[in-house]
């Protein structure tokens, strides 16, 4: 089972459009990662600060829909320090529902 990783690409720079696309192109593919892992991890790429709210929502709301199964979404710039994220959330039990930002 494990952590799946998922990674969310194409979102366009607007808040309210990203939230938009991801919801209609990615929600479910994350359910469906979490079908078959015991935790997803979400990364996106960075964005500026008004993309944070839609972000935690969707990692929160996702984490409470899939309990006990764990959800925490990543974003950030630096690809050695989201690798070095991921590790360590899958190693966490105790950590869902976070947006964990790395740069």
């Amino acid at each position: 089972m494990g952590q799946a990783v998922l990674r969310i690409e194409g979102l366009p720079e607007s808040a309210l459009d990203a939230a938009a696309r991801f919801h209609r192109e990615w929600l479910d593919k994350a359910r469906e990662a979490l079908g078959t892992s015991e935790a997803l991890a979400l990364v996106f790429s960075a964005a500026a600060y008004d993309h944070r709210g839609w972000r935690l929502a969707a990692v929160q709301d996702l984490a409470r829909e899939a309990a006990p199964k764990r959800v925490n979404g990543i974003a950030g710039r630096d690809e050695q320090a989201m690798a070095t994220t991921i590790d360590w959330l899958a190693q966490a039990p105790g950590i869902t529902g976070q947006l964990l930002v790395v740069d």
